[in-house]
């Protein structure tokens, strides 16, 4: 009989809209898996096991009446605890929302539902989205599917485990400075981040809204399109939507699956293939960029002198916004509440509370924020940050005027151990060094893997211009037509 849970989501959706198999036998089958391996991994914060075994009822009801489903009708998604999901907790991984339970859905989660998946539950991640390991979890780390003493990668470790541990074919993740593209390349799987604006933040948790961008991630090209297409588009209810319609990701990741780049000019970025890299992520890159010039693309080297500036001015523009943002989280309002016994002030209360409800790495970075946007400094810190912003953004407009795409490593580094960088935060997030300029530019990038280094998985990040989202994936499925997808040992 056919394991459901090593399918790919446009497979078993071809199933289940032919009645070869149901939504139910699907979505059991990944429940099954989860009660089997997940006490290892740790991927989910909630599985909604009576949530979508009704959802996918509703599926095999439609399909039974008759009903069109779409491309991904009755296909299994597990969801990054950073969208809110009416009556199912969102704990954005931190203590400070424990147990609470939203009651809206936000705008992913509804085209997710309109289009008939069928949500398996929350995954695990860094506390607020902050964090390149998901060791920074309230609830604890999520684990490597490759190497469960190694990390998943962050702040979206739990989405992405989650697909290498085949625990769901499809996940939906965030990426504020790498954190869909980094799990996805530490774990061998897809991960795209689209344009800022091509999918709604309505919903979504904020950590640094000026860069905050949800996106699929699946265990193949042509499934992260498809989950793309389905949750990507304009939404009034965002005022950074973009009111155009999502570039045909999925027909470009049917033409690149056919191995021709003929035509296509990617750039090589200089300063992502020098000094930090690991020999064999480097090695990997460089075998996957003549393997796409045997496919026909051009390839040349693009100089963006200001990349090397990304990591400092990231860190001061992500946490000044994570500083005003994270204000609400007062005691007051929602949430958990401490030290409200009717003798304390409503400034200790909300100390109390955010002392007991955040954790380091979020109180770091509030800390940090909040210095950067203080008076006499903002100029010095913030202000200046946003200038290097400003010259990232020429060096991508100046690149894009020579060639189609940029590639580089998606992260300097395999999967390192648990443990070994949370006493240093600088060393953490170097993890990101490679993915943050595009987050600051605001135009899509994708990590696809493109081999492995020490019997663990090597990322390889292609970036487009804005609205561009369909040439990243045309690259990305040609060059998973050379390489092949990658299996984790078995659990």
């Amino acid at each position: 009989m056919t394991d459901l849970t090593r399918l790919t989501a446009a497979e078993i959706a071809g199933l289940v809209a032919a009645g070869e198999t149901s939504a139910v036998e699907v979505t059991q089958a990944h429940l099954d898996r989860i009660a089997a391996v997940d006490e290892r991994v740790h991927a989910f914060l909630h599985v909604d096991s009576e949530g979508a075994l009704a959802a996918a009822r509703g599926v095999d009801e439609r399909r039974a009446a008759g009903e069109d489903l779409g491309p991904l009708a009755g296909v299994p998604v597990a969801v990054k605890d950073v969208l809110t999901t009416k009556g199912v907790p969102t704990t954005v991984g931190s203590k400070i929302l424990e147990g609470w339970r939203p009651p809206y859905d936000s705008t992913i989660v509804e085209r997710l539902r309109a289009a008939g998946t069928v949500m398996l539950g929350k995954t695990n991640m860094d506390e607020f989205a902050m964090g390149s390991s998901t060791e920074y979890s309230a609830y604890g780390p999520t684990r490597n599917p490759w190497d469960l003493d190694r990390i998943p990668g962050g702040s979206g470790g739990g989405s992405a485990a989650a697909l290498a541990a085949y625990e769901a074919p499809l996940s939906i993740g965030s990426d504020t400075g790498g954190s869909i593209r980094q799990p996805g390349a530490v774990t061998g799987t897809v991960g795209a981040k689209p344009t800022y604006g091509g999918t709604s933040r309505y919903g979504l948790v904020a950590f640094s809204s000026s860069l905050d961008t949800p996106g699929p991630c699946a265990r193949n090209v042509l499934d992260a399109a498809l989950l793309h297409q389905a949750i990507g588009g304009h939404d009034p209810r965002d005022s950074t939507s973009i009111p155009a319609p999502v570039p045909d990701v999925v027909g470009a990741a049917k033409l690149g699956a056919s191995g021709d780049l003929t035509g296509v000019k990617l750039g090589v970025v200089t300063e992502f293939t020098g000094e930090g890299a690991e020999p064999g992520v480097m090695a990997a890159f460089r075998e996957s960029v003549e393997a796409l010039a045997k496919l026909g693309a051009e390839i040349v080297e693009v100089s963006c002198p200001h990349f090397q500036y990304a990591l400092p001015a990231y860190y001061l523009i992500a946490p000044s916004e994570c500083s005003s943002n994270l204000a609400r989280f007062d005691g007051v309002r929602f949430g958990l509440r401490v030290g409200d016994d009717g003798n304390r002030s409503l400034e200790e209360v909300m100390s109390l509370t955010r002392e007991a409800g955040f954790g380091p790495e979020v109180k770091r970075r509030i800390m940090v924020g909040t210095y950067a946007l203080s008076s006499g400094y903002y100029d010095a810190y913030y202000g200046q940050a946003q200038k290097v912003r400003t010259l990232i953004t020429r060096d991508f407009t100046a690149a894009f005027e020579r060639v189609d795409a940029l590639i580089s490593p998606t992260t300097p580094f395999v999967a390192f151990p648990i443990g070994s960088r949370t006493a240093d935060p600088y060393q953490m997030y170097l993890a990101d060094l490679f993915t943050i300029p595009t987050n600051l530019y605001g135009g899509p990038a994708i990590s696809v893997p493109c081999g492995l280094s020490e019997g663990l998985p090597v990322g390889f990040q292609i970036m487009a211009p804005t609205m561009a989202d369909d040439r990243m994936y045309r690259v990305a499925a040609a060059l998973e037509s050379t390489v092949g997808t990658f299996t984790p040992p078995a659990l």
